[in-house]
């Protein structure tokens, strides 16, 4: 596709770190935004989504690389090369939730309601940056000569699986904002989100070409899709029999 969009000088810029960018300018703004509605101060929303920005991408670099640490010991140089792409979801996940309760417990913040108010922005982030995953060519589909486009970088016919996860990540982030207007329990949101990508990511990996089968025909991260489907929605169980 198109991995560097331009060069300045003796800078290029790149189009998945471009995306990145973008992702989070666009969602720290409406978030911020968000905010103000519900009388919560817009600075600390963008300092929280600043920090789990840098953390999220710090757990998911650190979980690609251990998942492809073979390649990385080859060329060690290339861990700190987040321009050619290189994130895995699942990390950025986990770091950003540990990151989120560090800051807000320092804030002294209810945790579950602004983890709710910023999560379908991230989701919305998220969609943007899978942008970036097909200008770059990475988290790339299986050959498909009738359903696929064509991949310079790859120089074959792949299904876009990044367009597919960048629109289904955007109804994701429509359907959260929809149940964000409406009277909902603290973590509701949050549970919710999780319910809705992991299926999302399970179909996903399917027509994936990029992530080894593990166990029993699934890759790892079906494997962990199953497993926090299931999570949240014992999430959303404890929510709704829990009282207000």
């Amino acid at each position: 596709m198109h991995p560097e969009i331009c060069k300045i000088g003796p800078f290029t810029v790149y189009s998945y770190g471009l995306m990145l960018v973008l992702a989070f300018v666009v969602s720290s703004f409406l978030a911020a935004r968000q905010a103000r509605k519900e009388n919560i101060n817009p600075e600390i929303i963008f300092n929280l989504l600043f920090f789990v920005f840098i953390c999220g991408i710090i757990g998911a670099r650190i979980f690609y690389v251990i998942q492809n640490l073979k390649d990385y010991l080859k060329d060690p140089k290339e861990i700190i090369m987040l321009q050619h792409g290189g994130l895995a979801w699942f990390g950025g996940l986990f770091a950003g939730v540990i990151a989120s309760v560090i800051y807000l417990k320092i804030k002294k913040l209810h945790i579950l309601k602004i983890i709710d108010l910023v999560i379908p922005f991230l989701a919305l982030a998220q969609s943007i940056g899978r942008i970036g995953c097909l200008l770059n060519g990475c988290c790339f589909g299986k050959p498909s000569p009738e359903h696929g486009i064509y991949f310079a970088v790859h120089d074959a016919v792949l299904i876009p699986t990044q367009m597919y996860s960048s629109l289904l990540l955007l109804v994701i982030f429509i359907i959260l904002r929809l149940l964000q207007d409406k009277p909902h329990k603290e973590g509701q949101i949050f549970f919710v989100y999780l319910l809705l990508y992991a299926p999302k990511r399970f179909f996903i990996e399917s027509l994936r070409a990029d992530n080894p089968i593990v166990f029993s025909g699934f890759t790892l991260f079906q494997i962990l899709s199953v497993a926090i489907f299931f999570v949240s929605l014992a999430g959303l169980i404890y929510l709704a029999r829990k009282k207000k």
